[in-house]
């Protein structure tokens, strides 16, 4: 049994470069926290003019990139395998842990005040489905055999025509004039699609890392010029467009860079490797932690790290090893956590299922 659905989840005999492709895609998804999340927007903007924000809004610029990155390699596996009962309950479990557990923490610390609405807000696992990857996840989750359905009834050329459809309806279009209800669970639909055609259609380009490496790293190029030309753009409107070209996953930027780095790592030849495999199977826990509510993004940002206080000091190294830092704390949690929580309990599920 596989849980490929589940981003914390990978068989242990995996090949490692995807897995590594994750690691990566969740560092910068916490770079970008690291900006937007702690209050340095605003300084930013104030410097709009200085090397420094300059430097700062590259650090933060690929979070709705990183969340492409990891609906697609949901997408690549899940399409040639099962939801399962196991695979769900995992997921929900591990969302409902972290959701109980740091509220908890916060509300015997006395960092939030309890209120029924904040409650309910706190533990149900789908408070909302507007904008929050991991509601929208959840719910997206769901669908996936019914993706299958469709996906393994289309020919190649149908499912080409799909994805172009998707691609204009749903990222072309709305960029544009044109006003288009946007919905995350919807997009990581269009996502599983253009990762089941990778998988299920591979074609050669897509099996070359050097072409697939020349177009990384001219949508990489481009997305890092898109984020110099949005502080042009302010300097000369005051419109703050910094992130504009890769403000959400449904840029065409933010997708194309997704989609070349995906098909890149894919290419990569590096084997199996246990440390990486191990690090891998907690990125799912660490946007879980980090990203968990509004007090955990004050406490952590704002009042711990204090990204702000230390804009004016040596920014840079205090950005990567802060970014480090949350990472590695987090990894280490989840790890305790599935070992101590998650194995048993499913050693337990697999006994009992057994039996019934």
């Amino acid at each position: 049994m596989t849980e490929d659905s589940i981003p914390n989840m990978q068989p242990k005999t995996r090949d490692s470069n995807l897995e590594l492709f994750r690691i990566i895609s969740m560092l910068l998804i916490v770079a970008h926290h690291f900006v937007v999340n702690s209050g340095l927007l605003p300084i930013l903007i104030e410097n709009a003019g200085s090397t420094k924000s300059l430097v700062m809004l590259l650090f933060g610029w690929a979070g709705k990139t990183g969340i492409n990155c990891f609906v697609l390699i949901t997408g690549y596996f899940m399409c040639k395998s099962e939801i399962t009962l196991r695979k769900g309950l995992k997921l929900f479990f591990e969302v409902e842990f972290y959701k109980i557990v740091i509220f908890a923490i916060f509300c015997i610390g006395g960092y939030i005040e309890i209120t029924p609405k904040l409650f309910i807000k706190s533990i149900f696992p789908i408070p909302s489905i507007s904008n929050g990857f991991v509601s929208c996840y959840l719910v997206f989750f769901c669908f996936i055999p019914f993706l299958n359905i469709l996906i393994r009834g289309l020919t190649q050329k149908s499912h080409l025509i799909l994805i172009s459809l998707c691609f204009v309806f749903f990222s072309v279009l709305p960029n544009l004039t044109i006003k288009i209800q946007f919905s995350y669970v919807s997009w990581f639909m269009v996502i599983y699609v253009i990762a089941a055609y990778i998988r299920l259609h591979p074609i050669p380009f897509m099996q070359s890392k050097k072409i697939t490496g020349i177009c990384l790293t001219a949508s990489l190029l481009l997305s890092w010029f898109s984020v110099w030309f949005g502080i042009q753009l302010y300097n000369m409107t005051g419109k703050n467009v910094f992130y504009f070209f890769v403000s959400d996953s449904n840029k065409p930027l933010a997708l194309l860079t997704a989609v070349f780095a995906f098909l890149f790592f894919k290419n990569l030849k590096i084997g199996y490797s246990k440390i990486i495999n191990t690090i891998a199977a907690s990125c799912f826990g660490v946007l879980l932690i980090h990203v968990n509510s509004d007090a955990m993004r004050q406490w952590l940002w704002k009042d711990t790290l204090d990204n702000v206080g230390h804009y004016d000091g040596n920014i840079y190294l205090y950005a990567i090893l802060s970014v480090l830092g949350v990472y590695i704390v987090c990894t280490a949690i989840d790890f305790i956590r599935i070992q101590l929580i998650e194995k048993p309990i499913f050693k337990f599920f697999d006994r009992s299922s057994k039996k019934f």
